[in-house]
């Protein structure tokens, strides 16, 4: 068994005992449609209702909030071990277009095209986003020290991602072990309140990878800033898709990637 109440720690020139950081929860949620099981992910059991509305969204399966009636959460049990279920009922007549779309998977953490078992699926039509909003390079520094500031999971224990949707002046920020289930939850979190993910830039505490920039192409996001580097194809779909790819957003730098109109003087 597992000695969880240590660890060792290599500093470099020799081992030393150390207490370990909290662990992040993580349980399986299972998002249910009307009934139907779409998707079983690995997750934090917190806001399921932003992540379960911000998936829906996200991946298509609905249109706008209006489209959801109604919302539940329960605990359920697998194997001993505890689970949620994040239940959505829909307004009537979208259900039977959710048939072609189910998807059963459990996702592990991290991994953001779980289940998607086709290329035209993994790689859907490009949607130009059309958002004209621009900020200067000094709010890249502040928009990631908001999404710091807001991460309050991560000073318990640094194994948690954030995403934030910062507009010059506040953020807005949601966390979770999994990156992309953070910025499925400030999905959901944006669509409740009623903010115009155009108007403001999506921050991630993380790489930045092609499903992320889907995300916030669906999203209607101008701007996307990471943490760490993007893939190839990121960038290739954040060219294509008319999104500002900022990355290595560290201290008061940044590299700028991709549609440098948005950032003035660049």
């Amino acid at each position: 068994m597992r000695d969880v109440t240590g660890v060792m720690r290599w500093d470099g020139t020799g081992w030393r005992h150390a207490a370990p950081p909290p662990a992040p929860q993580e349980v399986p949620v299972a998002l249910v449609i009307d009934g139907m099981s779409q998707a079983v992910l690995m997750a934090t059991p917190r806001d399921l209702r932003d992540f379960a509305l911000g998936f829906a969204l996200t991946e298509g399966l609905i249109a706008s909030p209006a489209d959801v009636q109604d919302f539940e959460e329960a605990e359920v049990e697998s194997g001993g071990f505890p689970a949620r279920e994040a239940r959505l009922w829909l307004r009537p007549g979208l259900a039977a277009g959710l048939a072609e779309r189910r998807r059963s998977m459990v996702g592990p953490v991290g991994c953001g095209l779980c289940g998607v078992d086709s290329i035209a699926a993994a790689l859907p039509k490009v949607v130009p986003v059309a958002s004209a909003w621009r900020m200067p390079p000094q709010d890249v520094a502040r928009a990631m020290a908001a999404l710091d500031a807001g991460q309050v999971l991560r000073r318990d224990t640094p194994a948690i991602h954030g995403a934030a949707f910062w507009n010059g002046c506040t953020a807005l920020v949601r966390e979770d072990v999994g990156r992309h289930n953070a910025l499925d939850k400030l999905a959901g979190a944006l669509a409740r309140a009623g903010i115009d993910a155009g108007q403001g830039a999506i921050v991630m505490s993380s790489r930045l990878s092609v499903d992320l920039v889907q995300k916030a192409a669906r999203l209607g996001a101008p701007v996307l800033i990471g943490a760490s580097a993007p893939t190839g194809l990121a960038l290739d779909w954040a060219a294509r898709a008319g999104i500002t790819l900022i990355a290595r957003a560290r201290g008061a730098s940044f590299d700028l990637y991709t549609h440098p109109d948005r950032i003035a003087g660049a």
